[in-house]
């Protein structure tokens, strides 16, 4: 994947919920992103296909196709772009889902979260893609 090195970064937001996604886009382009929407993990892979992206703040359980799917099949398809995943969820009760986020490694938000905690996830996230 190539990144927006030249322009600003670009994000994709995999989020069913508006309102979510809507705090999302404004912080995210406050921070200099160009941010693109997706409701599912499905229609996030179609746009993946056509475009290029630096990172993705994934909702772990969206229908069609949840976030843990997506990452399956990112770190097929695209591990790279893979090392650019931040989780987030409402659900860390289940035990399903705590072992899921263990084993991906990836920076991970719990819901309901704040603009400030966003963007504290978001420059770790950074920080650790670098290294890579």
């Amino acid at each position: 994947m190539k990144t927006s090195s030249t322009g600003p970064k670009r994000i994709l937001i995999v989020e069913d919920e508006p309102s979510i996604s809507q705090v999302c886009q404004r912080v995210l382009r406050g921070e200099g992103f160009e941010v693109d929407v997706a409701t599912n993990g499905k229609d996030a892979q179609d746009m993946i296909e056509n475009k290029k992206y630096d990172f993705l703040f994934v909702d772990i359980r969206t229908p069609a196709m949840s976030g843990k799917e997506l990452y399956q099949w990112l770190l097929e398809k695209n591990p790279e772009l893979a090392s650019g995943v931040i989780f987030t969820t409402g659900d860390m009760m289940r035990g399903d889902t705590q072992t899921f986020i263990e084993k991906a490694g990836r920076p991970f938000l719990p819901k309901p979260f704040t603009p400030h905690e966003l963007k504290k996830i978001y420059k770790k996230a950074s920080n650790g893609k670098k290294d890579r």
